[in-house]
């Protein structure tokens, strides 16, 4: 094997994964502050959300299977591709009036289908194409491309929010699909699929990928545990822009999540360059419960300097967070089960985030309501209890002897 070769195919993977990140980014910003200033409501924004994410967490499983049965290249290929069929949708609405709240959850709806194709590939390709030793540096590279979102999306959609309306986001965001798939299209020219050799039945490989991820107690738990944590994670995620945009607007919006945000690109880039070699226990545990206590700090105040730096602290242990969990579980699983290990993996650990977009906006709406503090500071409050939580939960982790044993115990 051409090791120096296959990292490279690995950065053009890679750089088109950041570059479709970016577009989503944008159109995720823009279609959520067009609903907020449509409806002035933090339960509609998140509805968009839960929309945007349901369908790929539910597909993530069967989207595994097929990862491991057909050309997993050429299924990141489609995903990408076909997605962009819910933005285009979106981007006709707009055209013949203004999108309804009812369209645009058509269109993300779409788009999410589709685009449940793509994960389980994508982390499975990584496997095909390094070596054991590269595992936590293209971890950090992918947690790196995977904050563009929030890093360049935010502040450049802010800005041209200001000059354009958000059609112009989603002609862009149509756009960084056609490169997506040119260079998934070039790496899958390079690459022989092992994956066309599977012929097995579709619910024999969905149980070989139960068993691939239920065998070792700990990857069971940290799973399970993670499903808890995304809960807490989530409602950060939905409503750190309700409350802020409570008491300014979407330049500003953009500007502080992209400050927030800049937290993962700094950890992402010494993960990429330096990886982490032990203590991953360790380090999960404490990177989650610091990312708790950033979240209680962001939302004590309407004080955009506390909110960016506890937002640049929170972010900031994410990609710590991630590159542990990859990790332990990526050591863990032989590597040709692990295109439906990862669709597994995917559905079970992102339970908490379909909780926490079906509840957090409600939650903020009522909490302002009832107690008469506005949508915003409702908000503020949620977030609160959620890093208290996350706090508790994340201090769990390291006693557990099973999840220790992780560390020890690669395949």
């Amino acid at each position: 094997m051409d090791i120096k070769k296959n990292y490279h195919r690995f950065l053009l993977l890679w750089s088109g994964e950041l570059v479709s990140a970016v577009g989503s980014g944008l159109t995720g910003f823009g279609l959520g502050v067009y609903v907020f200033r449509q409806t002035g409501s933090a339960a509609d924004m998140a509805l968009v959300s839960l929309l945007a994410f349901l369908p790929t967490l539910f597909l993530s499983v069967p989207a595994g299977v097929l990862a491991d049965r057909y050309d997993r290249r050429l299924l990141m290929m489609l995903g990408d591709g076909l997605s962009a069929i819910g933005i285009l949708y979106i981007f006709i609405c707009m055209q013949t009036g203004g999108a309804s709240l009812i369209q645009i959850c058509t269109g993300v709806t779409i788009s999410s289908v589709f685009s449940s194709l793509l994960e389980p590939s994508y982390r499975a390709t990584v496997s095909d194409i390094l070596d054991k030793e590269d595992y936590s540096k293209a971890s950090g590279l992918v947690s790196l491309a995977g904050s563009a979102r929030y890093l360049i999306s935010p502040v450049l959609a802010g800005i041209l929010l200001t000059a354009a309306d958000i059609r112009l986001l989603l002609i862009m965001d149509m756009g960084t699909f056609i490169l997506t798939v040119i260079c998934t299209g070039v790496v899958r020219r390079g690459l022989e699929s092992k994956a066309q050799e599977q012929k097995e039945a579709f619910f024999s490989l969905l149980r070989e990928g139960w068993l691939a991820v239920t065998e070792k107690k700990g990857v069971l738990i940290i799973i399970l545990l993670s499903s808890v944590m995304t809960c807490f994670m989530g409602a950060f995620q939905i409503l750190a822009g309700p409350v802020i945009l409570s008491f300014s607007d979407s330049a500003t919006l953009g500007i502080t999540e992209t400050v927030c945000a800049s937290g993962m690109l700094v950890s992402s880039l010494f993960l990429g360059i330096r990886g982490i070699r032990k203590n991953y226990v360790k380090i999960l545990s404490l990177s989650l419960m610091t990312a708790g206590a950033a979240m209680a700090i962001f939302g004590l105040k309407e004080n955009l300097i506390l909110i960016c730096l506890s937002g640049f602290l929170f972010f900031s242990m994410l990609p710590f967070a991630n590159n542990c969990l990859d990790y332990l579980v990526r050591t863990n699983i032989e590597e040709q089960l692990q295109g439906r290990a990862w669709g597994l993996i995917g559905f079970l650990s992102q339970i908490g985030y379909v909780v926490a977009y079906s509840l957090s906006g409600l939650t903020a709406d009522e909490i302002g309501s009832v107690f008469m503090i506005g949508v915003g500071r409702g908000s503020a409050a949620v977030i609160i209890i959620s890093g208290i939580m996350l706090s508790i939960i994340a201090g769990v982790i390291y006693p557990i002897k099973s999840v220790r044993r992780l560390e020890k115990t690669e395949v």
